[in-house]
């Protein structure tokens, strides 16, 4: 970062701070902070209801025209996000807070990341716990035995072994608008194709209870973990004065109560995406009844305007088929710059070929060290990964996070201290690297690897 070339571009505030102050109000910020410091029941009775909120908006008459749900779609997606990113001034409050109690207690931020352990109220890790227990109610026997894609057949055919088939429904239900790379409108959901969520539950049951604790036990006891750093906190600002310790044990009660509540105001928006899709399917559906389209799928790559002309506009199945061939040569790309300069220099790839091979270097994300086998994972879907072995890969999201319950650590390419896999790792006392240039290339499956959590290096001990 040194190098000129890379140096900060400074631009006047006076702009940027009345279109802040603008989007504040809109979302009461000023409000939700002071209720998020005055009572966590109240803040949690306002994000409860969002998820029906919502649901009410992506309600679409059932003979509406292509043109009125596009129409509604553009609706939506517009009044949606300043409602979901309510939650936030909640959630900042208690970081903030957490910061406070840094100040008061004198103990650095990089020492105080237990109290951030198995935090409560985060949608993904409930989801990852709840998938587990699953896993220890249904019949084993076909998920032992028979690949994903026949596992996938059955349950589409409701073939499954009476619980499972009800258990993982349900479990859909409640998180079937989930998906792997879930903030891109054109890929299908879990309710969609449920291979990722049905090979999971396979990994689950082959690794079975022996391989060591389970994840809720494990979570329980990062809960103990995190009660026990709050109260070494409060001690040493207590011996800076009772006020300070009576004011950091205050914050940090209300940095556990929010802290898990960051991931909500993705898991709705994605929500919305998920309806907004169903809906855009079924105007895709009418494109193809009317020689527009080939296929339902190929909408989205329309724009809306092009969706909205396309009854008057002809056939656009060449124009599609130009896309999707772009779209399936990009998602073939194993690497995308962070940085890139005006001539094509990548300042990080530089650095990796100067680097020294058996020590690779990140950003510090989880504490800890661990020594383990590799497993190299480029995408998720029908992903095995066993207890203990350390999941290497380009970055995460929600998709990802049921291979955290069996990881024994992370290495990721992308991504800096608060980034998804970083926070969740943390959560789950995962000791994790991330920011690792090159990482999937450098390192190999079966390689044997230590991640030190705290310093941010990865180093190659075999293969």
């Amino acid at each position: 970062m040194a190098d000129p070339r890379l140096s900060v571009t400074r631009t006047a505030r006076r702009p940027v701070v009345p279109a802040a102050a603008r989007f504040a109000r809109r979302i009461h910020a000023p409000a939700r902070v002071l209720q998020a410091l005055a009572s966590p029941r109240r803040s949690y009775a306002h994000v409860s209801g969002l998820g029906e909120r919502i649901d009410r908006r992506l309600r679409v008459p059932a003979g509406a025209t292509p043109a009125q749900r596009l129409d509604h779609a553009e609706r939506v997606l517009a009044g949606t996000f300043p409602l979901v990113v309510s939650v936030m001034p909640i959630v900042i409050t208690g970081y903030a807070l957490f910061a406070l109690a840094a100040r008061l207690s004198g103990v650095p931020l990089a020492e105080m990341q237990d109290v951030l352990r198995s935090l409560p109220a985060n949608p993904t890790t409930e989801m990852d716990l709840q998938l587990w227990a699953l896993a220890g109610r249904v019949e084993p026997e076909p998920f032992r035995e028979l690949p994903v894609d026949e596992l996938a057949r059955r349950y589409r055919d409701g073939a499954l072994p009476p619980k499972a088939q009800r258990e993982i429904a349900g479990f859909l239900d409640r998180y079937g608008h989930r998906g792997v790379a879930e903030i891109d409108l054109g890929l299908p959901r879990w309710s969609e194709d449920p291979t990722h969520i049905l090979g999971v539950l396979a990994n689950y049951l082959r690794a079975g209870v022996a391989a060591g604790p389970p994840p809720d036990a494990l979570f329980a006891r990062g809960a103990a973990d995190a009660e026990a750093a709050v109260a070494a906190v409060v001690a040493r600002a207590r011996r800076r004065g009772r006020l300070r310790g009576a004011v950091t044990r205050f914050a940090l009660s209300r940095t556990r109560a929010y802290g898990g509540l960051r991931e909500l105001p993705k898991f709705h928006l994605v929500q919305t995406l998920a309806g907004l899709r169903r809906s855009m399917l079924a105007v895709g559906e009418h494109l193809v009844a009317t020689g527009v389209l080939a296929e339902p799928h190929d909408v989205f790559f329309l724009t809306f305007a092009e969706a909205r002309a396309a009854p008057a506009g002809g056939d656009l199945r060449e124009r599609v088929a130009g896309r999707r061939a772009a779209h399936e040569r990009e998602t073939r790309r194993r690497h995308v710059p962070r940085i890139m300069l005006s001539d094509g220099t990548e300042p990080e790839a530089q650095a990796a070929v100067t680097a020294d091979p058996g020590a690779l270097t990140g950003s510090a994300a989880s504490a800890g060290t661990v020594t383990g086998p590799a497993r190299v994972v480029l995408d998720p879907v029908g992903a095995h990964l066993e207890p203990g072995e350390i999941l290497v890969c380009p970055s995460t999201d929600p998709g990802w996070t049921p291979l955290f319950l069996t990881a024994g650590g992370l290495v990721m390419e992308m991504g800096g201290a608060m980034s998804h896999g970083a926070v969740v790792a943390r959560e789950y006392g995962i000791p994790a690297v991330v920011g690792v240039a090159d990482a999937t290339h450098r390192i190999v499956t079966g390689a044997r690897i230590t991640v030190d959590g705290a310093a941010g290096t990865v180093t190659l001990t075999e293969g």
